[in-house]
């Protein structure tokens, strides 16, 4: 590992776990200062909404909603009126804490912005959600990638090794940024990777014999790009849906293709044995595998490829991802096919994903991109 990625690694743990623990106590009481619980939460959306939800359970009622949307302003959201930012800074702007809750920010409307916009109204206080998340763990954590940044430092041998096993600058300094995210909830991060998720050619190119296998296929959407990208010129796809909507809905637009016959779909999840997962349908993007009272199929790819040949195989299966590399260990050293695989899911999916990939073919050139702003769409690629 370079001197310089030691370094700014060990600078961003140097608190240790010690350190992170006190601060997850204390950063909400410490920023709301004398506001204490009032708040005003920023966007009624899904967080928000979650957010409240929460808060209800431990007895605080936040003051309002504040929202961007029109069409919203003026009415309840879950039994709290929905304010414009300009009405709820000016009834609440110097005696309440406005907390952010909604992510995935855009390039004309980034996490900073929104803080810079509500300080110009006159608000005082402004944070995002983290700390608050901090302080209730139990209602909120972890959500995605966002967790106890203590939980990083008991890690700290993994985040060091995975630190420098990257091939190149962009990675490295993606890396670093992606942790500080973990440990801080600061959102002034980068912008995203300006090629396509999954298909990024300044990392490989795709050839017109390739066997696809997507894992986590939704809607076809990843599918479709592929078919674009290679002009339909592909060797087999085999892709693999659990959620019975999204399954019935790739399956529709795998029929339209010139070569459908070359398709393989399975409803079914993919993970390190066969045998049946606890499984939630949510008949969108963000069904999950290994929670909910329901069950499906799972099958390990080890078992389902064992006569083929893969030469690129996707993941973006809510966080299972690790599971499903295990079921993968002989596919990967028989044919060493390329990866693109998500990492945005849980904390340590940063660094686990990566280590993993390594320990299966320690021959794989490693890269890290961002595709959307924040933390979403992170994507560990390995090209042999």
């Amino acid at each position: 590992m370079n001197d310089r990625q030691v370094s700014a690694i060990a600078a961003l743990l140097a608190e240790g776990r010690d350190g992170a623990l006190q601060r997850e106590r204390t950063a909400y009481a410490a920023i709301a200062g004398e506001f204490g619980d009032r708040m005003v939460l920023y966007a009624a959306g899904a967080l928000g909404r979650r957010t409240l939800k929460g808060l209800r359970k431990v007895g605080i009622e936040p003051l309002a909603f504040c929202d961007n949307a029109k069409a919203i302003q003026g009415t309840m959201r879950d039994g709290l009126e929905v304010l414009s930012p300009e009405e709820a800074a000016r009834r609440y702007g110097d005696n309440a804490v406005f907390v952010i809750t909604v992510w995935r920010s855009t390039p004309d409307d980034r996490f900073q912005d929104r803080i810079r916009r509500l300080q110009a109204l006159g608000c005082k206080v402004v944070t995002s959600f983290g700390p608050l998340f901090w302080r209730f763990p139990e209602l909120f954590l972890p959500f995605f990638p966002a967790d106890l940044p203590h939980r990083v430092h008991e890690q700290a041998e993994a985040v060091l090794a995975a630190g420098d096993i990257w091939a190149d600058e962009r990675s490295r300094v993606e890396y670093l940024a992606q942790l500080r995210w973990r440990l801080t909830m600061d959102f002034d991060m980068s912008d995203p990777a300006p090629e396509p998720i999954y298909f990024p050619e300044d990392i490989y190119r795709l050839t017109p014999d390739e066997t696809f296998v997507d894992c986590g296929a939704y809607d076809g959407d990843t599918l479709k790009d592929f078919l674009a990208r290679t002009g339909g010129a592909y060797a087999k796809i085999f892709a693999y849906e659990p959620d019975p909507a999204n399954f019935a809905a790739l399956c529709a637009y795998a029929a339209t293709t010139p070569r459908p016959e070359r398709i393989h779909a399975e409803a079914c999840c993919v993970g390190a044995r066969n045998g049946l997962v606890a499984f939630s349908a949510l008949g969108n993007d963000n069904s999950v595998t290994g929670v909910g009272e329901g069950t499906m199929p799972c099958i390990a790819l080890d078992e389902a490829l064992r006569d083929e040949a893969p030469t690129l195989i996707k993941m973006d299966i809510e966080g299972y991802e690790l599971e499903a590399l295990e079921g993968l260990r002989t596919t990967i050293a028989r044919h060493r096919p390329k990866l693109a695989i998500s990492a945005y899911h849980i904390q340590d999916h940063l660094w686990k994903i990566p280590l993993l990939i390594r320990s299966l073919y320690p021959g794989y050139r490693l890269y890290l991109r961002a595709h959307l702003r924040d933390f979403y769409d992170l994507v560990c690629y390995a090209v042999p």
